[in-house]
């Protein structure tokens, strides 16, 4: 069984990590696995490129300029949806013509266009698609946050400026009718939160979905002492947070709903001054942000080292998401593992990682109030830090994952 992996990225960015560590555990477990991808990042034999510089700028830039142009040239919403105009024809590659079974992952920003993914659909090989956002159900967007359009047929789309029956959405929702109808193929959504939300999709809902979790590899995240990675972190607070994301001030991190929620917890006199301290990673546009947090913070920026991240986790009492939607929760795993309880909002796929007041806290959907909470219980409940480990070598270590792809791959007509 020869199975490619294809990704826009290999490392860059949540889902790119995901797909870099699939095919790894795939390999690690007797697949013949190969990455493919757009953006190398590492040195890894077992990943290929199709990087032609000017080339992928140009379908980047493309893409981008007619969204841009039909949007009255304004540039609201712009990196929020993607229309897969232009991209590469994987097709003639050798790593294509290889494999048996094609995997598609996160495919967007120039890689993978519509007509391309027909070439890839008319090729004849299995083709399963696991989704890391909303983007294979919907028209354009990502997330689609509270529309539900999708689920008949998009038009009128609120992350546009000029929304309407015609709009860029309602064109390509038919381009992409047109691309699936009648096409075998097997989706696979990262969390049932997910899954539920494609079979309601009137693009893919009639299509085969699984249920498979992102995975991750105990061996890159260990459980250090947590008094010896606070020293090594020179961290003395009595109770420490932390928080990351691929970018920590998009609107759908929720950082707003984080910082009321550090607000009421120092209001109420939870912790004295001092005691509270929050730890960040991951990008961010504007700092400005994080100057509006009630407590002392330190700020990691991005953190590629595995082992530092390890002490980051593993120094904090707690992870939290505040984020509006999560398809998955990578960082609540990554913690656990690290032995650091999660707290979340309900209401989307941190649902399948955390079990409500057992190994983390699920607080009610989008309240302030409820995530401090959350907040209190995970920093004063005793949980174990080797139970938390536990759970994840259970259900989201490599070989666990990837024997759910295997059983998937042989089941593919």
């Amino acid at each position: 069984m020869r199975v490619l992996i294809v990704s826009t990225s290999e490392l860059k960015g949540g889902a790119a990590v995901a797909a870099h560590r699939l095919t790894e555990a795939l390999i690690n477990n007797g697949v013949k696995a190969r990455m493919l991808v757009m953006e190398k990042q590492s040195d890894d034999v077992y990943v290929s490129d199709c990087h032609h510089w000017l080339l992928d700028e140009w379908h980047f830039l493309w893409e981008r300029v007619v969204i841009w142009a039909a949007n009255g040239f304004s540039r609201r919403n712009l990196f929020k949806v993607s229309i897969a105009n232009t991209g590469v024809d994987i097709t003639r590659l050798r790593e294509f013509r290889e494999a048996d079974i094609i995997h598609l992952h996160w495919v967007n920003q120039g890689f993978l266009s519509l007509r391309t993914l027909q070439l890839v659909l008319e090729s004849g090989k299995p083709v399963v698609w696991t989704m890391h956002d909303m983007w294979p159900m919907t028209a354009i967007c990502h997330h689609a946050y509270e529309c539900e359009r999708y689920q008949t047929a998009c038009h009128s789309c609120p992350l546009l400026r000029r929304p309407g029956p015609d709009d860029l959405a309602a064109r390509t929702f038919a381009r992409k009718q047109r691309l699936l109808a009648g096409r075998k193929l097997t989706f696979v959504a990262v969390s049932q939160w997910l899954a539920d939300r494609a079979r309601r999709s009137a693009l893919i809902g009639d299509k085969p979905i699984a249920v498979v979790p992102n995975a991750i590899s105990l061996g890159r995240f260990a459980m250090i002492d947590r008094t010896d990675a606070r020293s090594t972190l020179h961290l003395q607070a009595r109770y420490i947070v932390v928080f990351g994301a691929a970018r920590i001030d998009d609107d759908i991190k929720g950082v707003p709903y984080l910082i009321e929620a550090l607000r009421r917890l120092v209001a109420t006199g939870f912790a004295k001054p001092g005691e509270l301290h929050m730890l960040f990673f991951g990008g961010i546009k504007d700092e400005g942000v994080l100057r509006q947090v009630p407590v002392g913070y330190t700020y990691y920026g991005y953190v590629n080292d595995l082992h530092q991240l390890s002490l980051i986790y593993s120094a904090a009492n707690a992870v939290v998401s505040s984020s509006l939607y999560e398809t998955f929760g990578q960082t609540l795993i990554e913690a656990q593992a690290c032995g650091c309880t999660p707290v979340a909002f309900g209401g989307s796929g941190q649902a399948d990682i955390i079990s409500h007041r057992v190994n983390g806290y699920l607080a009610d959907r989008l309240s302030a109030e409820s995530l401090a909470d959350g907040l209190r219980w995970a920093l004063t409940a005793d949980v174990s830090r080797a139970t938390l480990r536990k759970n994840v070598m259970t259900h989201y270590t490599g070989s666990v994952v990837a024997q759910k792809y295997v059983r998937l791959y042989n089941q593919l007509p």
